[in-house]
């Protein structure tokens, strides 16, 4: 026989905010990161536990959801957790993929006295950047409130916080506050989206809020948490760490003016460089770790790439699974090898040298007669990059380490990259990066240690790799400048085309020469199909190439000239 849930003053409520990371696929695993967040609630004598969004299945599931027995497995979980929430202790408000009749919803439900006691499904259904759900979830009704112990709970998922159409409708039919399970993904400034966002659904309801987001990375995701309270006056009396896993017990009380929550910690959000680093660990660490990987190889160049990735993968993995290999040619300085063992040594990871000049001549040889009477170009400089893949794959193959690929934004932007030489790899921490973020990212973390990090304090990029203008050394003194224009420019121009989406005639009369932004939207056309055979990496941006920049990889389109009248 189920005990009775416990008696609930009116004018009380404690309510435990469960910031964690879930797994996608691991349903197991799944529930027992719940029922170890409510064992911890529980500690702190939290009536109610409210989890992030699809906690059950972990989010994006993506095309895994369809599966059948995904759903039967996910179902099971949640009875299972229901029939636990029979001991008396916290209630559960748990997310989830949800069968009803034909369809499939994203769900949340309300577990108390061993039973699922309500279920409301998931309203609005984001179908733009990196979101498909209408792939996936049949779209839910208009909910009304959940009654928990007298208290009516109005509980909205994720995107249904992002419209107004939800909370006013919950308003309307008698929610006393406003619960909001998320899997929002990081980008820059995401908080300066989410805060004010909130404060427009208290405004229009008057009802006080609760935002619950999922930290941890999932493919080119990481989701970055800090989950907020806004009370009906809009004040913050709680707010909850970013990208850090926390169990925060709010405490509420009934009033005149109804329900208000008392002032706890309150985590001020990280800073811009702060939170893309934090991102870039947290998403190389989870995707290495949940991929079972023993650690990564990279090409340690010499160059400010390779140093700032290599530092990120210590941070997220410490020194000990960050295998370093310099992989020298003819053309490759003393001052990279120098810089590159110095990196090395600040990082305290493993490092060696691999010529790829016996590579080289071999191919040379081999390909002699086929290339007599030809100049030397373009081709004999990929050749090298590709040496180098087929040198750090071999690598992984035989110690099973992940090959972690260098390039940046920028680059991958106009195609300054060899297929099959350095986008050869399995993840990239620096794909949603420009090349002066790199920059601005190398500066803070010799100056900051990022949280949880594994790495060590102090310069770990020496100045000498930052200070040095940026090549490639796949011929005699060559720079990136003799192909492409200063990143400063190139960044902005890129900005402007990626992240904005702006024509040229508007990149031109916002000050940037004409030809040059032609060329740069021409070699952004023609690289797609290099970036549609790149591993996945880090979203960082508004914009990243991936899932939230889908275009074709044949496509004619160019701007027309401004003076063209078209």
């Amino acid at each position: 026989m189920s005990a009775a849930p416990p008696v609930t003053p009116a004018d009380r409520l404690r309510i435990a905010m469960a910031q964690i990371n879930p797994a996608v696929g691991d349903i197991a695993g799944n529930r027992r990161l719940v029922e170890q967040a409510r064992a911890s609630a529980a500690a702190g004598q939290a009536d109610l536990v409210v989890f992030p969004e699809l906690v059950i299945v972990g989010y994006p599931p993506e095309d895994l959801v369809l599966r059948p027995s995904v759903q039967e497995a996910c179902e099971a979980a949640v009875r299972d957790l229901a029939a636990q929430t029979a001991d008396g202790g916290p209630a559960l408000l748990v997310t989830s993929p949800w069968r009803e009749k034909n369809n499939l919803y994203n769900s949340a439900l309300l577990l108390d006295g061993g039973e699922i006691v309500a279920v409301r499904h998931k309203h609005e259904l984001p179908n733009y950047g990196v979101f498909d759900e209408k792939r996936h979830f049949a779209a839910g009704p208009l909910p009304g409130p959940m009654v928990f112990r007298g208290v009516r709970l109005g509980v909205m998922v994720c995107e249904d916080m992002w419209m107004p159409d939800v909370a006013e409708c919950l308003s309307e039919t008698g929610a006393e506050m406003l619960i909001v399970p998320n899997g929002s993904p990081y980008e820059e400034n995401k908080w300066d989206q989410r805060l004010p966002l909130g404060i427009a659904r208290v405004v229009e309801t008057g009802l006080p809020l609760m935002y619950v987001n999922r930290t941890g990375g999932q493919d080119e995701l990481v989701f970055d948490g800090g989950g907020f309270v806004l009370n009906a006056d809009h004040s913050l009396p709680v707010r909850q760490p970013d990208f850090i896993d926390d169990i925060a017990v709010t405490e509420w009380h009934r009033g005149n003016d109804g329900w208000v929550c008392a002032k706890g910690h309150i985590e001020q959000p990280l800073n811009t460089m702060s939170s893309i680093y934090q991102a870039m660990v947290v998403g190389l660490r989870d995707y290495v770790n949940r991929n079972r990987f023993p650690g990564v190889v990279l090409g340690l160049s010499g160059g400010i790439d390779s140093a700032l990735s290599a530092a990120v993968a210590v941070d997220a993995l410490g020194p000990e699974r960050v295998r370093c290999v310099m992989l020298p040619s003819k053309y490759t300085s003393k001052r990279s090898l120098d810089d590159a063992a110095a990196c090395a040594k600040a990082l305290g990871v493993p490092y060696e040298t691999i010529p790829i000049e016996p590579a080289y001549q071999a191919f040379e040889s081999m390909l002699g007669p086929a290339f007599r009477d030809t100049k030397l170009d373009i081709t004999e400089e990929n050749l090298q990059s590709r040496i180098r893949g087929v040198t750090l794959m071999a690598l992984s193959n035989k110690f099973g380490h992940m090959v972690l690929t260098t390039g940046n934004k920028s680059e991958m932007s106009v195609g300054y990259a060899t297929l099959y030489g350095d986008m050869c790899g399995g993840y990239s921490v620096l794909k949603d990066v420009y090349k002066m973020t790199v920059y601005a990212l190398s500066h803070w973390r010799n100056e900051n240690r990022p949280l949880e990090s594994l790495g060590p304090e102090g310069v770990v990029i020496p100045a000498a790799i930052i200070e040095r203008a940026p090549t490639a050394e796949l011929r005699d003194n060559q720079t990136d400048q003799d192909s492409l224009p200063p990143y400063e420019q190139l960044d902005a121009i890129l900005e402007m085309l990626v992240e904005k989406e702006m024509p040229v005639r508007e990149i031109v009369a916002a000050g940037q020469p004409e030809d040059v932004v032609r060329r740069i939207q021409h070699l952004l056309y023609i690289a797609e199909y290099k970036r549609r055979q790149a591993p996945p990496g880090v979203k960082l941006t508004a914009r990243n190439f991936g899932r939230d920049r889908r275009y074709p990889i044949t496509n004619a389109f160019r701007d027309a000239p401004k003076d063209s009248g078209k």
